[in-house]
């Protein structure tokens, strides 16, 4: 039974809103700063991606019971594989303007629960699997502004069903859909072939042999596409480079220190570094948090909730002989999220201090979020953010924005939705939080794209950026960096990668007034679609370490 049910909102189908957001420089140019964007956005997500219109599809499971947001014109699911609710008049997932700051409800017909997603070249959002009647479909959604687009399902497209599983976006366009829960293969989206539907799928014995039996701890592997077209897998504990054309493994890497599991449940969080192309491009992966091994065991057997792993490592896989570097976070966390930042900065947030990820696993909500400075002195790396009010634990995620803000919502580690009665309810409200680098005692030296050399960028072109800036700093650096971002769930941003562009000669100054002063600087497109694979890319001016607001740009 579902108890302590908010009353449903009844909505139309225009979006919901509480008042525009138009970003304000914060003052805190320390520590940040954290804004209530809604108390109540209905649905609690679990699942985040942006799109190329500034519009953010979430989503949630659609077995939780009823959400607090109507489907608009009674358009309600009747699924008879739903034993929650066979018929159901509710949202789970909306699609959320980030300048409006408004909501609108979208219809999901099967059970989303636990899936993964992509963005295509064509900035089409395809979702993979999920749960129960929804564990071998894909859902797409075409980014619209007129309020009309809508997921569209195709049933029975995947050859396994994957629930759990993590998807990378290829060189080529298509999209690997990689394990699940007792799934130990691959397969791909689109299948290649003239039939719609997939006609196999390729295992990978490295999937299963790193299984915990009943604690498993390999769910969600942590993907990142390499430089040189292969893909490195992080699971369990240990993490290898494989040739996914060739179904074989490469490379084998050594296990990462400590032996703590990183993986669901474990949950920690990994990230591919930002790649620079002005040097030798040394792909870099970080993975930070995780659980002990005996930890989930330990909550069901005892009711002992674990201190969360406090370290992270840096491993380079496509050294000679590659090796983990490790360091001490300020503060153990479990199902933190990873996102790297405009300024090459990675940011952990949400997450617990003690437990696993689950219903009711964890306690210690870590309310604090780091910064990690990848390019500072090993021991200095990490700087304390200011404390949020929310507890951000299990089915909590985190994303980047254009203007340079984190999006936070979510949580939600009861297996319905519950307000009451429970140690930490299911969260409903959606934030922003905003990095120092957003203070406005950095407006003076925080650059603003003019304008580009059209919105395409093409593979090792040259573009020439015009952007403004009230206080040029000669001494410092500008560099331009592009951002595929993140479609995010259980503590993992999958295909968020950050390449930072090569330039060719020093900024030029253009022409300027007493009020105005305008810059040229010229960069090259990526060298590769392995470096960056085709799509829609944030693209910012960094300044003396602080980004402009961002702008899109296509690659092809």
């Amino acid at each position: 039974m579902i108890t302590n049910i908010i009353l449903i909102m009844l909505l139309t189908f225009a979006s919901t809103t509480t008042e525009p957001i138009i970003p304000q420089p914060t003052s805190a140019a320390i520590d940040g700063e954290w804004r209530l964007l809604h108390e109540n956005i209905g649905i609690s997500p679990m699942h985040m991606q942006l799109l190329h219109n500034d519009k953010v599809v979430m989503f949630d499971r659609t077995d939780a019971g009823p959400s607090n947001i109507s489907l608009p014109f009674q358009r309600c699911r009747h699924d008879p594989f739903d034993y929650m609710l066979p018929k159901d008049c509710t949202a789970h997932s909306i699609l959320y303007d980030i300048w409006d700051n408004t909501f609108r409800p979208l219809s999901l017909r099967t059970d989303t629960w636990c899936s993964s997603g992509a963005v295509l070249a064509d900035g089409t959002l395809v979702q993979t699997g999920g749960y129960n009647d929804g564990d071998h479909n894909v859902r797409t959604l075409v980014p619209c502004d007129d309020g009309t687009c809508d997921w569209v399902e195709s049933s029975g497209y995947l050859t396994e069903p994957r629930w759990f599983s993590t998807n990378q976006l290829l060189p080529d366009g298509r999209v690997i859909i990689i394990g699940g829960r007792l799934q130990f293969s691959y397969e791909f989206y689109p299948t290649g072939s003239i039939s719609f539907y997939n006609s196999s799928s390729f295992l990978v014995d490295f999937l299963k042999n790193t299984s915990d039996g009943v604690r498993e701890n390999n769910f969600y592997p942590f993907v990142h596409l390499l430089p040189d077209g292969n893909l490195f897998m992080f699971v369990n504990v240990r993490s290898v480079v494989i040739d996914y054309k060739q179904n074989k493994v490469v490379k084998h890497l050594p296990p990462i220190p400590g032996d703590d599991p990183r993986n669901y449940p474990n949950s920690g969080s990994s990230v591919l570094l930002p790649l620079d192309e002005n040097t030798l491009v040394e792909p870099e992966v970080m993975v930070c948090g995780g659980a002990p091994r005996h930890a989930f065991l330990d909550i069901k057997r005892d009711h002992i909730f674990a201190r969360a792993v406090p370290t992270c490592g840096r491993i380079k896989p496509m050294d000679e002989n590659p090796s983990w570097e490790m360091e001490s976070m300020p503060i153990a966390r479990v199902m933190g999220d990873m996102v790297i930042l405009p300024n090459g900065d990675v940011i952990i947030i949400n997450g617990a201090e003690s437990g696993t990820a689950g219903w009711n696993n964890a306690r210690d909500p870590v309310t604090r979020p780091v910064i990690y400075h990848p390019n500072g002195l090993p021991n200095t790396r990490f700087s304390v953010m200011q404390p949020g009010s929310r507890p951000r634990l299990y089915n909590s995620g985190a994303i980047l924005v254009t203007d340079g803000r984190v999006l936070v919502s979510g949580s939600n580690p009861n297996p319905f939705y519950n307000f009451s009665n429970v140690e930490y309810p299911t969260e409903l409200s959606l934030e922003a939080f905003l990095p120092p680098y957003l203070a406005r005692e950095n407006d003076a030296i925080r650059p603003e794209i003019v304008s580009l050399d059209g919105e395409v960028m093409e593979y090792k072109k040259p573009l020439v950026v015009t952007f403004t800036v009230l206080k040029y700093l000669k001494l410092s650096r500008v560099t331009v960096r592009i951002i595929a971002p993140s479609f995010t769930t259980h503590s993992l941003g999958m295909n968020q990668r950050m390449v930072v562009l090569k330039e060719v000669g020093n900024v030029s100054f253009v022409n300027g007034s007493f009020m105005q002063t305008y810059y040229n600087i010229e960069v090259v497109g990526p060298s590769t679609a392995e470096i960056a694979p085709p799509g829609y890319y944030l693209f910012y001016v960094i300044h003396a370490g602080i980004p402009s607001p961002g702008m899109w740009v296509k690659l092809q």
